[in-house]
């Protein structure tokens, strides 16, 4: 992590990423495509669908590989980049073929390591395999939902899942969040945590930079009127008047569960999340 001086108020509490670990290249040329932002709005009508969402700088999207495409191949790892569409940092791969993919990179991974993809390897970071053959007590990330459909989960900076069990067939996995779910084997978990995991401690510092990130101010609702915002109205500063927060539309806010109860994926989930999470 990188802590600035305090220059100007700005700078004062700001920290931020520490690339010294990164290669200086940059990106893979076939691997990037152009992003289009449609910055919160809807491109069939143009209004606002999303709130607090427009401007940013400019950035190439780098496709990712998430699945496995290139089964029982090592690959070396040529490179490690900044991506800034996720929060972890990526590593490229060359195959003997000189054919080249981005994965996530996990925590440790050094240039000139090996990597491969197949339905049992050795336990080593970026190392990935089916769940089944994952011992009790490792922690994986990039975990498959449904076999042969991509990593879906545990993604971010600094997350991992750890197996906890192997039985009937599925494996019984402790989420970043203290979620235990039920995965079946035959999907595909990649060894380790993801890069970058000091990305918890990086603070913005200054509005400026919130706004190159594509965000827009987001006005209190108490500062409203009422026909705009439930917690509108009252002379001078007042509390919002309502027993529970609310949106703009009047829905319950912060703390609400919003998840369907009918969801056909609930019966996988054998213990929540802790509440303080």
């Amino acid at each position: 992590m990188k802590i600035y001086k305090p220059t100007t108020a700005g700078r004062r509490g700001m920290t931020g990423i520490d690339f010294s670990l990164l290669t200086k290249k940059r990106a893979q040329k076939s691997l990037v495509i152009n992003w289009r932002k449609s910055n919160g709005r809807s491109k069939a009508s143009g209004r606002i669908t999303v709130r607090h969402k427009g401007g940013g700088v400019k950035k190439l999207y780098r496709m990712i590989e998430f699945a496995q495409t290139k089964m029982d191949a090592p690959a070396k790892v040529i490179a490690l980049e900044y991506d800034p569409n996720r929060t972890g940092f990526i590593a490229l791969l060359e195959y003997a073929d000189t054919t080249r993919q981005y994965i996530i990179a996990p925590q440790d991974l050094k240039v000139g390591d090996s990597v491969i993809f197949a339905d049992a390897a050795p336990l080593t970071p970026g190392n990935r395999i089916k769940l089944k053959n994952v011992p009790v007590g490792t922690n994986v990330y990039n975990v498959e939902l449904d076999p042969g459909r991509g990593g879906k989960m545990v993604r971010s900076a600094g997350s991992t899942a750890q197996v906890l069990a192997q039985e009937h067939g599925f494996c019984n996995l402790k989420m970043p969040s203290g979620e235990v779910r039920r995965v079946l084997g035959e999907c595909f978990g990649t060894i380790g945590m993801v890069s970058n995991q000091e990305n918890r401690y990086y603070r913005v510092g200054k509005a400026g930079k919130s706004r190159l990130k594509g965000r827009r101010p987001h006005v209190r609702g108490s500062a409203m009127n009422p026909v705009d915002h439930p917690h509108g109205g009252g002379e001078g500063r007042q509390p919002i008047g309502l027993k529970h927060p609310k949106t703009p539309w009047g829905l319950p806010a912060l703390g609400v569960k919003t998840r369907n109860r009918k969801k056909w994926t609930s019966k996988f989930i054998i213990s929540r999340r802790n509440k303080n999470k």
